[in-house]
């Protein structure tokens, strides 16, 4: 089973950028949909991006126009680019295939805070 590792989070401040990287221990070029899920203090992990092989992406409402989720299928990497981050955004952030997630992996933390 192919396992991620994600890194790229930090401490940020509001209106900053992030970018997060996601390495996985195996091909995803089978992987139809790859995604970046979100788990904020206090709630539950969702799904905030979503591409799949054919280029399809999907987004939530609360990212949608801020983050761009991109795929090397070559290099089995998977990004997600944050722009104008917000406090909100502010959590653990988890790359897995996307709607069924597999294994989660250690996930990489993001704080937007001034």
């Amino acid at each position: 089973q192919v396992q991620f590792v994600e890194s790229g989070g930090g401490l940020v401040q509001p209106g900053e950028s992030l970018r997060l990287s996601c390495t996985a221990s195996g091909s995803i070029r089978s992987i139809y949909g790859m995604g970046w899920y979100r788990q904020a203090p206090g709630k539950q992990r969702e799904l905030i991006a979503r591409l799949t092989k054919a280029g399809i992406t999907d987004y939530a409402d609360s990212v949608r126009g801020r983050v761009t989720i991109s795929r090397d299928n070559a290099k089995n990497l998977v990004y997600l680019q944050m722009n104008s981050l917000k406090p909100a955004d502010t959590g653990f952030y988890y790359c897995n295939s996307a709607p069924q997630p597999a294994q989660w992996g250690q996930g990489t933390q993001g704080t937007v805070s001034a």
